[in-house]
């Protein structure tokens, strides 16, 4: 079926439910969760904790708060995240020379090559996925997404 044909698909029984933007936009996040787990099978890798890393990767040095904050995960989940992927030899935590209470994060050999892996596994994956979409289809999805994102209020800590 052609990507024009599948836009013109209203599906039977969903009624008004097709008209929700979040509604489509949970089930295309259901079809990434299940490509994301397809394409780094075996990696033992989540989602949250993949991104974690590759923020990390982008942003080497990055504090402990900053990272959570980036992501949108509050701290105390992300302490746990981080003691995860320390243990797991992927993050060392380094202090922070002017605070003491704040943790620099970085990536270890391993961490670096797992983000390598798991990144040229997501785009070979996510580039099969969105066959049918143009470069500038893509871009505009990317773009008008992240509108979407940008209303989120932040969080009180």
């Amino acid at each position: 079926m052609s990507g024009a044909e599948i836009d013109n698909i209203r599906y039977e029984g969903l009624g008004r439910l097709d008209d929700l933007v979040g509604y489509h936009l949970r089930r295309a996040s259901a079809v990434f969760g299940s490509d994301f787990a397809r394409a780094v099978a075996g990696e033992g890798l989540r989602q949250v904790p993949f991104a974690i890393l590759s923020v990390i990767a982008a942003t080497p040095g990055i504090r402990q708060g900053a990272a959570g904050q980036a992501l949108g995960i509050q701290r105390a989940n992300m302490v746990a995240l981080i003691n995860e992927l320390t243990d797991a030899g992927y993050v060392e935590r380094r202090p922070v020379e002017d605070d003491r209470r704040a943790f620099a994060l970085v990536l270890t050999t391993a961490g670096r090559a797992i983000v390598d892996r798991c990144t040229d596994r997501l785009l070979e994956s996510e580039n099969q996925l969105l066959a049918e979409f143009t470069p500038d289809e893509r871009d505009m999805l990317i773009s008008l997404i992240r509108r979407i994102e940008a209303r989120e209020l932040p969080t009180a800590e």
